[in-house]
């Protein structure tokens, strides 16, 4: 017997796409249902489109011509003819608006014009070449890891030697990482006498010397990685060490005391500056050679004279400037400008101030609204860049003299405790107390073909990232 096949119905239809898709998007079943009447009254089909039969355009657009027409009247005639005539000019054959009209008459004799300065100034004036905006990369440009760097304000854990090593004191160890071959090598451990709280390269970029807690400084040879000798004077650690170009080391240390050592001599104390109130944290020799600048806890910046130098008694300074309001840690003498001194101050001052070291006069103030920590000035730009600590922990680039700043550079999440510059004057180290080591190319990158083979470090940029020291 033959199936009977029947017709499903709408509601059939219905229930049986709804097990298919439960979650509906744009498909639907409602094309089954038709909303619109399948026959429209009139008309044969289900929409309404109009009979064009019907349509004259030639009849339409004569209707919205007589619409639009408006009746002639003598008055719109005559205003017509004057418009044309005032405007147009049509009496007299031209029809241009605007046309050349004679050159005036020349002013009378002896005349002089008080505005001729206006236009004439500028003739004769060269033309300005096109100022070109460098790129200041926001990213650091390698960074490596700094486990146990002592976060300590007073302390100088970081160098860049002239031979493009960087020196860091991590805890009891000081590390030498090579810029151009990224090879690590641990310098020295101290034992008791640790730890280690300041660093400083010679000029040569071979010996460098090391201040530790127990009050000694070492001076070790980064070649052979051996210890030259020990120099003694101090009665507390030594936070502060620089280099006058020469063989004179200076030490600061936490008995408020600063000692110049020669190196080369037996009896290597040749002066004892003793004018601070509290522990010494900054030192900085001038490029000369000839004057040092010293900051301390107590709030002082104090200018020495070489020439006073004397192992008879205390030597007096040449200037003591007390305008900063807290500890005077960060340092740095101008390179394109003789006799100009940046310090910076803590958290209680927060200020950049740049001296006259010749007479003792503050030029100018710039409140930094955080913890200066660290100054360096760049070698090839009118430009100083600052470290911060709380509340941005950044470093800030600044335009001299305006001081306007450039910009800002963040990555760090604790106060950016030291700095230190590249040999070529491009780079810019920063070591922080989140325990990392940061690169920044914040003055310019060199010529491709006037940097030397060893400062060229692209080839080792992979290998850096995250790379523990130790």
């Amino acid at each position: 017997m033959a199936k009977i096949m029947q017709t499903p119905t709408k509601s059939v239809l219905q229930s049986r796409w709804s097990e298919r898709l439960p979650l509906r998007d744009q498909s639907s079943p409602d094309y089954m249902i038709r909303k619109t009447p399948r026959n429209t009254p009139g008309c044969n089909n289900d929409r309404f489109i109009p009979a064009r039969k019907y349509m004259d355009v030639d009849l339409a657009t004569l209707l919205l011509a007589k619409e639009n027409s408006v009746a002639a009247s003598p008055k719109n005639e005559e205003y017509k003819r004057q418009l044309a005539g005032n405007m147009l000019r049509e009496n007299d054959g031209n029809s241009r608006i605007l046309s050349f009209s004679s050159k005036p008459p020349p002013p009378p004799e002896g005349f002089d014009n008080p505005r001729k300065a206006l236009y004439t100034q500028n003739v004769t004036s060269p033309v300005k070449s096109k100022k070109i905006f460098r790129h200041i990369p926001q990213a650091p440009e390698r960074t490596l890891d700094a486990p146990d760097l002592l976060d300590d304000y007073y302390l100088n854990l970081l160098d860049w030697s002239s031979t493009n090593v960087v020196a860091i004191a991590l805890g009891n160890t000081v590390y030498l990482w090579d810029a151009s071959t990224s090879s690590i090598e641990e310098l020295m451990t101290a034992g008791d006498e640790g730890p280690v709280t300041s660093v400083c390269w010679a000029p040569d970029g071979q010996y460098i010397a090391v201040g530790l807690n127990n009050s000694e400084v070492q001076l070790w040879d980064s070649h052979s990685i051996r210890q030259v000798r020990a120099l003694r004077g101090h009665s507390a650690r030594v936070g502060a060490l620089a280099w006058n170009g020469g063989p004179i080391l200076s030490s600061g240390g936490r008995d408020n005391s600063i000692i110049n050592h020669d190196v080369r001599i037996r009896d290597h104390i040749t002066a004892r500056l003793e004018a601070h109130e509290q522990e010494v944290c900054g030192l900085k020799w001038a490029p000369g050679g000839q004057r040092l600048a010293s900051g301390g806890n107590d709030n002082l910046l104090h200018i020495w004279d070489i020439a006073a130098g004397s192992t008879q008694g205390p030597t007096p300074y040449l200037h003591r400037m007390d305008d900063h309001r807290a500890a005077v840690k960060a340092l740095a003498w101008c390179p394109f400008q003789a006799n100009l001194l940046a310090s910076g101050g803590g958290t209680a001052d927060r200020c950049i101030k740049f001296w006259n070291t010749s007479t003792g006069a503050c030029l100018n103030s710039i409140d930094t609204q955080s913890q200066v920590c660290a100054l360096q000035w760049s070698k090839h730009e009118k430009e100083i860049v600052s470290s911060h600590g709380f509340s941005q922990n950044q470093l800030c680039l600044w335009k001299y003299p305006s001081m306007v700043k450039m910009t800002e550079l963040t990555g760090h999440t604790s106060r950016v405790l030291h700095l230190a510059q590249s040999p070529d004057g491009y780079t810019v180290a920063s070591a922080a107390g989140d325990e990392t080591l940061r690169f920044w190319q914040v003055f310019g990158s060199p010529d491709v073909a006037k940097v030397p083979t060893k400062v060229k470090i692209t080839d080792s940029r992979s290998a850096l990232h995250s790379r523990n020291i130790r």
